[in-house]
């Protein structure tokens, strides 16, 4: 509501449309909105001829069937299979290895604390207030609409490689139930490599193992190519691979959650059981503890060194999943007055304790790997997927019943990866049929759309399955989730702090919340300090030594090293990312009226229907009340009073 003279009426929380502005009436030096609750005033006496019937009632707001998981733990089970992937297999272990063992654990636990749970509860309030997408819930603050972009453009580089990965677990898997397996010393074709020390690799001087002539030769062809421009063929045999993956994600995300709710509660679970029973197997193993030892001794004089907090950091987004739109998607569709605080703990602790957890099992069979080969524990492990996919399987080899053990291992590789894929596909997908809810509406159209979305995956997939594949899968690994998903989040928690209000972000919470304990209320003033000063702080300092590193750091793969324009080019993802937000607050600005000052602080107010989703709690739906409605004839005339009462209306519609 406003006056004649333009300025905004007290209270009123939303931005008002120009259509409003044309359907408004003045009376008495007052602008009254006709917003559906008709009020009448006069300037003089008037004829009784002239009186006017009671305005109707006001239009119902229409609200779009939306999916809700089928319960509580299928959303708890898809968040923690979502946030625990290969990440806590393989690179929480490897930073941990990289970076002076124990001592990691104390920025990893400051940078999960200020920056990953505040960040993670943001996301996951913001997704079940709203009941939106990644971009549609920017309802809130038009203006930052391009951080949902953005969101799905990470989400998009993320699913192009990392269904990759389920493609070689799958290769693995599949070669996992050959006996001998065809990485062991005991396979014929290793015969002479294993008995010959003379074979070495150019960067290190040291012996090739089978495991890493069979990961370089067989799986990936590496040594067929010269680098990022030459690509090679497609490997078929990783194509067929890719597309069996693809496929299976299809079918798991056909019925939306429905189906995907579903799945989750094998393909989340398993892997804890399998980690549970490596650890037994390799605390019985010879050298365990030592491995064990090296994964919890701390080097002190490592904490000086600004990379170990980078690490940690990376490691948090990384395993958390922050900023890639499938935390949003999937809270989402979770019920209005879900406890959101609770889950965030839940998810965050059960997270972070099984990348813990995990580096027993891993560090406890590399220990036994460095008695067996007689070297230290700092000498066995390989970077990235090569822990993975070479160090643990010639471990594997190493063991009694070497098949069972690398079909189970392989078969908890894949579970951890496709929960982890689910999570990022629910964030596209969310996000386009919320901005087309036609094709939710229609099952055919939704089915169709999905298909195309994996079809297409799978096509840009295939230059990463070719010879020089894995040169891409780096770059695109290396830069994805670089700077331009920490400028995303930072806007986002500027965004929300700051231009949405980190006071009403609060109360929202509260709202959401059937019966809020005293404890969340004490808990949200330590999320509030964080949201507005610790982890803005923080994600600047992140964001600053990303870009000093990566100016003054060459990008390799091995000992292959990135040319200018291959590095020019992972720039450009992570810059096409956080652009976003300059295209579309651009976009948002230029779509207002009156002077620059004016449409910024349109911009950044809410719409009219950011609430709705109110009404799908049972519980606000009982506490809305039909606003008061102002009716008389034309005799009466409207006191200040009057007006307050109004714009308390305008209030409760939004």
């Amino acid at each position: 509501m406003q006056d004649q003279n333009g300025k905004a009426a007290h209270g009123s929380p939303d931005v008002a449309s120009e259509n409003t502005a044309q359907n408004s009436v003045h009376f008495n030096d007052h602008t009254i909105t006709q917003n559906g609750h008709s009020a009448t005033t006069t300037a003089g006496p008037q004829s009784p001829i002239d009186s006017r019937a009671p305005s109707p009632l006001p239009t119902p707001v229409q609200i779009e069937p939306r999916e809700q998981w089928g319960g509580k733990y299928e959303f708890l089970l898809s968040c923690i299979g979502y946030c625990v992937g290969l990440g806590n297999v393989w690179r929480f272990p490897y930073l941990c290895y990289r970076n002076g063992g124990g001592v990691f654990l104390i920025p990893y636990f400051i940078m999960l604390f200020v920056c990953g749970v505040p960040l993670f509860l943001m996301e996951l309030s913001l997704g079940q207030y709203g009941a939106a997408g990644p971009i549609t819930v920017w309802k809130c603050c038009p203006l930052l609409k391009g951080i949902g972009i953005g969101m799905l453009c990470v989400s998009t580089l993320v699913c192009l490689y990392y269904n990759v990965i389920i493609a070689w677990t799958f290769y693995y898997l599949g070669s996992s139930f050959q006996s001998p397996l065809p990485w062991s010393c005991d396979a014929l074709a290793n015969a002479a490599i294993c008995g010959n020390n003379t074979i070495s690799n150019s960067s290190s001087g040291r012996a090739l193992s089978p495991s890493e002539i069979f990961w370089n030769e067989r799986v990936l062809g590496v040594v067929n190519s010269e680098g990022l421009h030459d690509p090679g063929p497609v490997r078929w045999p990783l194509g067929l691979c890719l597309l069996a993956a693809w496929i299976i994600i299809f079918l798991c995300m056909l019925k939306g959650i429905h189906s995907s709710g579903k799945v989750v509660y094998v393909t989340a679970t398993f892997p804890y059981f399998v980690l549970i029973v490596l650890i037994i197997r390799g605390a019985t193993l010879e050298g365990s503890l030592q491995g064990v030892a090296f994964y919890l001794t701390p080097d002190w004089s490592r904490l000086a060194n600004a990379q170990v907090w980078n690490d940690a950091a990376s490691q948090i987004f990384y395993s958390l999943g922050i900023g890639v739109g499938g935390l949003l998607s999937m809270a989402s569709y979770n019920k209005f007055d879900n406890n959101v605080i609770r889950d965030t703990i839940i998810i965050t602790t059960g997270n972070c304790c099984t990348s813990f957890f995990a580096g027993f099992a891993i560090f406890s069979i590399l220990g036994h790997m460095a008695w067996r080969k007689g070297v230290p524990v700092a000498k066995v492990a390989d970077t990235g997927p090569g822990l993975a996919f070479v160090a643990y399987p010639e471990a594997l080899a190493l063991l009694p019943g070497s098949v069972f053990w690398s079909i189970l291992f392989f078969l908890m590789l894949f579970m951890l990866g496709v929960d982890t894929l689910f999570g990022n596909m629910e964030g596209i997908t969310t996000a386009v049929l919320d901005e087309f809810p036609q094709l939710r509406r229609n099952t055919l159209h939704k089915s169709l759309f999905l298909g195309t979305l994996c079809f297409f995956f799978y096509l840009m997939g295939l230059l990463l399955v070719t010879d020089g594949g894995i040169y891409w899968f780096t770059l695109i690994d290396s830069f994805s989730t670089s700077f331009g998903l920490i400028i995303i989040t930072l806007f986002m928690c500027i965004g929300i702090s700051f231009f949405y209000g980190v006071d009403q972000f609060c109360q929202d919470i509260i709202d959401m919340i059937c019966h809020c304990p005293p404890w969340c209320s004490k808990v949200l003033i330590y999320f509030k300090a964080c949201w507005v000063f610790f982890t803005p702080f923080l994600l600047l300092f992140i964001l600053t030594y990303i870009f000093i590193e990566m100016y003054n750091t060459s990008l390799t793969y091995g000992t292959y090293v990135y040319p200018r324009w291959g590095k020019a080019l992972g720039v450009c993802m992570g810059a096409t990312c956080s652009l976003q937000i300059l295209i579309w607050g651009t976009v948002a600005i230029c779509k207002q009226t009156g002077t620059l000052k004016e449409r910024f602080q349109k911009s950044i107010r809410p719409l009219n229907t950011w609430r709705v989703n109110n009404l799908n709690s049972a519980r606000a739906a009982e506490a809305f009340v039909e606003p008061e409605r102002v009716e008389g004839p034309f005799t009466v005339t409207l006191t200040d009073m009057d007006f307050t009462a109004m714009t308390w209306e305008v209030g409760s519609e939004s």
